[in-house]
């Protein structure tokens, strides 16, 4: 609904709002872990995390959460290019696997 109604406030059609949005690559990373109930308390998984956002900026960001049915922890990163993605989210996957092991 937000979408649709900056759309009709700046007064252009949704594929003219849609094309200037950029798209960010994305890499998931699934980390198998032991105690996926620790990361809520995994001190060093959050500030590892806190230094991935501020090194990203504005330009990416970082989701970081147990999954509900497995015992995985997924590391997704968005940043402008893929190489900086897939770095971040590989050293992020390590100290999850190293935190939560």
């Amino acid at each position: 609904m937000k979408f649709l109604s900056l759309a009709r406030r700046k007064g252009v059609d949704v594929a003219g709002l849609a094309s200037a949005m950029r798209r960010f690559p994305q890499v998931l990373e699934n980390v198998r872990v032991e105690h996926k109930e620790r990361l809520e308390d995994a001190a060093e998984v959050w500030n590892a995390v806190r230094e991935a956002q501020d090194m990203l900026g504005a330009t990416g960001r970082v989701l970081v959460r147990a999954s509900g049915t497995e015992p995985l922890v997924r590391v997704m990163v968005e940043a402008e290019s893929e190489g900086v993605a897939s770095g971040c989210a590989e050293v992020l996957a390590e100290i999850v696997a190293d935190a939560l092991a």
